[in-house]
């Protein structure tokens, strides 16, 4: 493994534990309980895509779920930004 797989990997957990914290924080009761499954960063770190268990959801919840996950992706970002002191964080795509 080369530094830059094992800063990759880092980053993975560090937002796998990080970004459920957030959605706990936000005042949508659907996207409190959500589970992520797993995050794989792409591109240098720029972009994570994030994997969510939506074995619960119906069709019509899972389309309202993405929704407001797209709003509150910013939201995310900053969280994670303020609790572990970075310049910037990875776009999510869920």
């Amino acid at each position: 493994m080369n530094p830059s797989e094992i800063k990759k990997l880092r980053t993975e957990s560090i937002l796998k534990e990080l970004i459920p914290e957030a959605l706990a924080n936000l005042d949508d009761e659907n996207l409190k309980n959500l589970c992520v499954v797993d995050v794989e960063c792409k591109k240098g770190r720029y972009d994570a895509f994030v994997y969510l268990d939506k074995m619960f959801f119906n069709v019509h919840e899972q389309e309202k779920i993405l929704s407001s996950l797209k709003k509150a992706s910013r939201a995310l970002q900053n969280y994670c930004m303020s609790e572990q002191g970075w310049y910037r964080c990875p776009n999510f795509h869920f």
